[in-house]
């Protein structure tokens, strides 16, 4: 059955429509400009750093090892997530490669029914984060010129995720989807299930390696230029929306009602762009003539909220899926203010320990990180990121399979 359509939302649509091309042809030079800067940042930045992990993410379900690691994983996911072992997985990937393969993880786990509909919105809603490089090498280092806040920023950042994830385990609407495929319950210990877990589903998928592999590349690919028209829109939009003087007026409008929590005024311009794309509003943050701990505070919250392009990247992510969209705003809203929190109450702690006298040492190493050029920075990052990934996974199963084994002692004292 089709919704109804509300006649001003249609007219409000058309008529925001209309004032973009108009603008498009005005500005045309600007917009060009801006769409190449978008480009440059996609095949720059974004292709070569998501293309691998992408890749082997389709391999690795392919494969079944999504499936162990998610069995192995259940202890420790289910009592404290409410979410499957295979959520930290997503989760994992996330925290590695950042957005938004996270949810893409998401939507191909709900697609193939292993995860319900509402935990699928929990998940979508907490593993959808930057990645560590991108705050350290990129925000920290490129615009900041601080290497030493970039451990402020990720801390934040990743403390604040968590509490999301804990907060999204209430988080439990009525009349939701509970298809789910189901694994045989069997008395058996959790290294066996999970070998078995990766036993069916490699039998399940039956494809060929050579085929798996380029199904893998093909989606990898395909998903690939779908974010780069996201980030080449966005850039575009958000350049056109500053030369028809839209974010001065959203900033005159907000200056009165932010004025209240003491909010430096040369933030509100960096807010704004923050909200539509997250790269232009941590540059403009960082560039104010503000306190740094208020530039910083500003900077947290806009990552963690990730702005309007990478929003509408995830809403694609999860097409074709029963995944409603609402609960990952709000947990984005949740994410942006617990993130500027914490950022307040770590800063000074943190700052006081870190190496400032390193800054000058990583700069150049940090700018350079930023860029992504295809070279050794490149292999560099890609090793990092990797062993960030296989260390976060082996500390999480090793943590899951101390759950398990309390568990059964728990279970076996009180059958004594």
């Amino acid at each position: 059955m089709s919704r109804a359509i509300n006649k001003r939302s249609v007219y409000i649509k058309a008529a925001i429509g209309i004032f973009i091309t108009i603008s498009l042809i005005i500005f045309s030079e600007q917009g060009f400009e801006a769409a190449v800067q978008g480009l440059h940042t996609w095949w720059e930045i974004v292709f070569p750093a998501l293309l691998p992990f992408f890749i082997m993410a389709e391999i690795l379900m392919g494969l079944g090892v999504v499936h162990f690691i998610g069995a192995l994983l259940e202890p420790l996911m289910r009592p404290v997530f409410k979410l499957p072992g295979v959520g930290a997985f997503a989760f994992a990937m996330g925290l590695a490669s950042g957005y938004p393969i996270g949810a893409k993880i998401t939507g191909n786990l709900r697609r193939d029914k292993l995860c319900t509909q509402v935990e699928g919105e929990r998940l979508v809603a907490f593993c959808n984060t930057a990645d560590p490089l991108f705050m350290i090498g990129a925000v920290a280092v490129g615009m900041f010129g601080k290497p030493e806040i970039g451990l402020t920023l990720a801390a934040a950042h990743y403390i604040s995720c968590i509490i999301v994830g804990l907060t999204m385990r209430f988080y439990d609407p009525p009349n939701s989807n509970e298809d789910v495929k189901t694994s045989p319950h069997q008395e058996e210990g959790l290294i066996k299930h999970a070998l078995g877990e990766l036993y069916r589903a490699r039998k399940s998928d039956g494809r060929p390696l050579g085929e798996l592999m380029g199904d893998a590349v093909m989606e990898a690919v395909n998903t690939l230029l779908l974010i780069g028209g996201y980030i080449i829109l966005f850039s575009v939009l958000t350049e056109i929306l500053h030369l028809m003087g839209i974010t001065k007026l959203l900033t005159a409008i907000l200056t009165p009602i932010l004025k209240p929590f003491n909010i430096d005024t040369s933030l509100i311009l960096p807010i704004i762009s923050g909200l539509f794309e997250i790269t232009n509003g941590a540059d403009l943050a960082s560039q104010t003539s503000a306190p740094l701990i208020e530039q910083i505070i500003i900077t947290s919250g806009i990552i963690a909220w990730s702005g309007f392009s990478v929003h509408a990247q995830v809403i694609t992510m999860v097409k074709g899926t029963d995944i409603r969209i609402k609960p990952y705003i709000w947990a984005r809203v949740l994410h942006g203010i617990t993130a500027s929190i914490v950022t307040a109450i770590i800063f000074n702690p943190l700052q006081s320990i870190s190496p400032l006298d390193t800054a000058p040492v990583f700069a150049n190493q940090g700018y350079q990180l930023s860029k992504l050029s295809l070279g050794i920075d490149y292999l560099q990052r890609i090793e990092i990121l990797s062993l960030g990934l296989i260390a976060f996974l082996s500390g999480l199963i090793a943590i899951s399979i101390i759950f398990y084994i309390i568990q059964k002692i728990t279970v076996v004292t009180i059958k004594t």
